[in-house]
């Protein structure tokens, strides 16, 4: 069921009701269950959870990549259920980023952003990598452009990954633990670069995007603005802004932040 025609109130950009979340890797395997949860436009959500919490399965179903197991996953309120060729400019909506970024390593740097654009806009790859520069540019990916993925460092595998991601302007971006084993320097630019992109990044004409990420540690992702939800055996627990997951007093939070906690005592 969609968003009628008119309405006043534009419908969550991921809406989930009573969802159980199956293992990608073992579809008879439960992760997480009973989930519920709506991400609003123009909102930043950052999803923590320990390693093998299932962050990664929540977000791929999040994102239309999986379906749920039980309950109903709406994107823009389309069932994702229903996906199909039918609601392709829907699928595009959504950018997704893998941790590790999943590139392909027999193309080029600029030939992995331009992918999208060669089989959504039907552009030749000579024409979609003319078309990318400006992301390359953004990226700081200009010096390797012409370099196989395998051959930079994994800050600069995970830009290219991003303006993969980005190249046809989704509304909504979902990033899988994005902070993961990056140096202090790439970990700086890319919690910059999200937040222009969530308040308005010109490559997107100043359009916020909406944005979820995951992660295993918390303490980068302080911000009063965003919004904070918990994963702990099998159980989605939506807990609010930076505040009130200070408050909490849940011990996996506590494991989640325990350097900021230890700093300050």
């Amino acid at each position: 069921m969609s968003e009628q025609p008119g309405s006043a109130t534009p419908p969550a950009a991921i809406e989930l009701r009573e969802v159980t979340v199956a293992s990608m890797r073992d579809a008879s395997l439960n992760v997480v269950e009973a989930v519920n949860w709506s991400v609003l436009p123009g909102e930043f959500w950052v999803i923590g959870g320990q390693q093998y919490s299932g962050k990664s399965d929540l977000l791929m179903l999040a994102a239309g990549l999986m379906h749920p197991a039980a309950g109903t996953c709406r994107i823009f309120g389309f069932e994702t259920g229903s996906f199909g060729e039918a609601q392709l400019a829907e699928r595009l909506r959504v950018g997704f980023v893998f941790q590790g970024g999943q590139l392909f390593n027999r193309l080029t740097v600029a030939e992995n952003i331009a992918l999208p654009l060669c089989y959504q806009k039907n552009l030749t790859m000579a024409e979609a990598t003319q078309a990318v520069g400006g992301w390359l540019e953004v990226m700081e990916l200009a010096p390797f452009a012409e370099m196989t993925p395998s051959s930079v460092a994994a800050g600069w595998r995970h830009r290219t990954a991003l303006a993969r991601a980005l190249v046809l302007k989704p509304e909504l971006l979902l990033l899988d633990n994005p902070l993961s084993g990056f140096s202090p320097r790439h970990r700086q630019w890319l919690l910059q670069f999200l937040d222009r992109l969530w308040h308005g990044h010109e490559l997107f004409d100043g359009r916020p995007v909406t944005i979820a990420v995951t992660t295993d540690d918390l303490r980068p992702w302080q911000n009063p603005r965003r919004k904070f939800a918990l994963l702990h055996e099998k159980k989605f627990t939506a807990i609010g802004p930076w505040a009130e997951l200070e408050r909490t007093d849940h011990p996996t939070v506590k494991e989640l932040m325990a350097e900021l906690v230890e700093t300050q005592n």
